[in-house]
């Protein structure tokens, strides 16, 4: 099986540089690409100066979904991962992905945080302040994946940041909804679904991630936005499940419980009045953005698929590539491409 490993980073150099260091020793035989967003950092240098990163892909969005595609537009491996540049693969990750790809077109694994204070692979001890780490995707656990049933359709989710895909069925899903700012994994298990592609768990693919520090750079990490965690959730319920009670029910059902959970806070004195009110403003918002251009993209694209922002819509992600495999235009080659460029709970 040829791999290929797509990590998309964004002002994460520290961290990015231990998830290639584990990547060089679990996966040696496997094609890096490193897809780098509007970085301030030093990231780009960073990653020019390693031997064991085969493709540097530079964007202009911040959004992960698109720094996936762009990724999986330049891979060549058969199987093709996705590897968070916060997250370290652990000894007998990449046996894990193979033999769980010889199982099912999409394998996944657990991904545990790295405690707090525990000394990391560069000798030093995590602070114990907390930084704008953006929730997973999925609850880390280490016996099996989330999995629900809507709309009388099995769905089981994976870690958007621990995953391998056949190539084919990458290309069935056409990569990540390029729409979402979160939630991109959660829609493809959704998409999956509909395709009745099965999605193999292995315990032994294992990764662990390291939180940011309060001092580090953003990451790519943003804070907790209501408007858009809801604007998501209407928008891959709506358009990969249509009108529904079903789907009515899941997302009243979040807003309340999220409401209350704020109430309780404002009960609290962690909060006030008037900060929840803006919080439900935001929530009701993002309810009839996400639930219209749900429709509106369920229409667009009736196959299986549902994907009408996926990687075949555009060409212009990258804005720049530099390419170190046989048969590109020379070691650091750069191609100038133009134009511009996960967690989120529920379904």
């Amino acid at each position: 099986m040829d791999l290929s490993v797509v990590v998309p980073t964004l002002n994460g150099r520290d961290r990015l540089a231990a998830c290639l260091d584990a990547l060089a020793a679990d996966a040696p035989d496997a094609e890096v690409i490193v897809v780098n967003g509007p970085s301030a950092d030093g990231t780009t240098g960073m990653v020019r100066d390693r031997d064991d990163v085969d493709v540097l892909v530079e964007i202009s969005d911040r959004t992960v979904n698109v720094a996936r595609n762009a990724g999986v537009e330049v891979a060549t491996g058969d199987a093709v991962a996705l590897v968070d540049y916060d997250n370290r693969i652990g000894p007998g990750w990449r046996d894990a992905v193979a033999d769980g790809l010889d199982a099912a077109p999409v394998v996944s694994g657990p991904v545990t945080p790295i405690p707090r204070g525990e000394p990391t692979d560069r000798g030093e001890a995590e602070p114990t302040g907390r930084g704008e780490a953006e929730p997973a995707e999925i609850e880390p656990t280490e016996t099996g994946p989330e999995r629900n049933r809507i709309a009388g359709r099995d769905v089981t989710y994976f870690e958007g940041g621990n995953v391998a895909f056949r190539r084919d069925t990458l290309r069935d899903l056409d990569g990540f909804d390029e729409y979402l700012r979160v939630g991109g994994a959660r829609d493809a298990a959704h998409r999956l679904a509909r395709m009745d592609r099965e999605v193999a768990w292995r315990p032994a693919m294992a990764a662990r991630k390291e939180l940011p520090t309060p001092t580090a750079a953003d990451g790519g990490r943003s804070a907790h936005e209501w408007g858009w965690k809801y604007r998501g959730l209407a928008y891959r319920l709506l358009k990969n499940y249509g009108v529904r009670p079903t789907v009515l029910l899941r997302t009243g059902s979040h807003a309340v419980g999220d409401a209350v959970g704020a109430a309780k806070d404002v009960v609290r004195g962690e909060s006030t009045p008037s900060r929840w009110a803006a919080t439900g403003r935001d929530v009701l918002v993002g309810l009839a953005g996400g639930s219209s251009d749900g429709l509106v993209a369920r229409r667009r694209d009736r196959s299986p698929a549902r994907n009408p922002n996926g990687v075949s819509t555009r060409a212009d992600r990258a804005v720049a590539k530099y390419d170190r495999r046989s048969g590109a235009d020379g070691d650091g080659a750069r191609e100038s491409d133009g134009g511009a460029g996960d967690g989120a709970a529920g379904e």
